[in-house]
């Protein structure tokens, strides 16, 4: 199968196989889709502000003019040796998806298929084609863990010749994880902000990130853990008419619903409590914060937290392809894992 697991990419990225001549980016994270989708144009060594060798399409476009793929990718290169195609904002077009299944049965000699997209179901149109095609990849690109999270601060600390205290790496991990690039921006713009200094302490993030993302949004997802319904809207309110960005809770509760999701198998295979997990987790759970952790492990199934975590990958997906909507999908989505949770306090 032409696929690569999700902790595989970036090693098959580093180093792309020179047979494949079709590369799918697809994945509810569209930050970490668009990175490394430059990371894979940037290996093929063709000028990527050239016209004549990099052409760029979207994914409506395509379906619009039927066969304008095949075309592109049949037409013989005037002025280098091939071109890269680059389709962005692919889904489930079908046109698209005709195109791809016809160069993947007669590959193009002169041509590499980039194409980037959203989230798209196993076994279903343009991923089930490329999946199955010896001459292409299909590439997950999934909302960042903590593994991750920590890869890209290391990469822009590294750069920048600094070094974060660990107590303001975990502050700083909160903040980040939805989305790449805007977890890779939020990271530039402390360090910018810490220029001059060798150490990032725990005052500079929350100087840089406390009073719009960091209290307002914290409050809302923990009010959303405890199933406080009108805490979590007023605290949401809030963090968004201070200028906050709904993704940051988006992203924020999905790293907490992964992280307890974790404390949770370890509970049910090791047979301990709660308090147990908490005290053990690594990274360590702020102290401030175990209780409402420990009460939330206690609460939520193994189930319940992956129909959460679903509807918090479909509502980022959403997010990004209807941003006027942003606030509304957001709210819709973190106000329905609060009921579940009010509902699962009650049990």
């Amino acid at each position: 199968m032409a696929q690569k697991k999700a902790y595989e990419v970036d090693g098959w990225l580093a180093k792309p196989d020179q047979r494949i001549s079709i590369v799918l980016l697809y994945g509810p994270d569209r930050g970490l889709v668009s990175e490394r989708a430059k990371a894979f144009a940037g290996k093929t060594g063709l000028p990527l502000d050239d016209p004549f060798s990099v052409v760029r399409l979207e994914g409506s476009e395509v379906d619009r003019d039927e066969g304008r793929l095949l075309d592109e990718a049949r037409t013989v290169p005037m002025f280098s040796d091939r071109r890269l195609l680059w389709v962005r904002n692919a889904s489930g077009q079908k046109a698209l998806a005709d195109d791809v299944k016809a160069l993947t049965a007669e590959p193009a000699r002169d041509a590499i298929i980039l194409i980037e997209a959203g989230d798209l179901k196993k076994g279903v149109g343009l991923r089930a084609i490329v999946e199955a095609a010896d001459n292409a990849m299909a590439l997950p690109c999934y909302a960042d863990e903590a593994r991750d999270i920590d890869t890209v601060i290391d990469g822009e600390l590294g750069r920048a010749g600094m070094s974060m205290t660990m107590e303001a790496r975990q502050a700083l991990r909160r903040n980040l994880g939805g989305d790449r690039l805007a977890s890779r921006g939020e990271i530039e713009k402390l360090v910018l902000y810490a220029h001059g200094q060798t150490e990032i302490g725990l005052e500079e993030v929350k100087a840089m990130s406390g009073d719009v993302s960091g209290a307002s949004f914290d409050d809302a997802v923990d009010a959303l853990l405890e199933g406080k319904i009108g805490d979590f809207d007023t605290a949401f309110t809030r963090h968004c008419q201070s200028g906050g960005q709904p993704f940051l809770v988006l992203s924020s509760a999905m790293r907490q619903l992964q992280q307890i999701q974790i404390m949770r198998g370890q509970m049910e295979s090791g047979n301990r409590n709660a308090a147990t997990v908490v005290a053990a987790a690594r990274p360590p759970v702020f102290f401030s914060r175990r209780k409402l952790v420990e009460k939330a492990l206690e609460r939520w199934s193994t189930e319940a937290l992956g129909r959460a975590l679903t509807r918090l990958q479909t509502a980022v997906l959403q997010t990004r392809r209807r941003p006027d909507l942003s606030v509304a999908l957001a709210r819709q989505a973190l106000l329905g894992i609060a009921v579940e949770s009010s509902r699962l306090a009650q049990r």
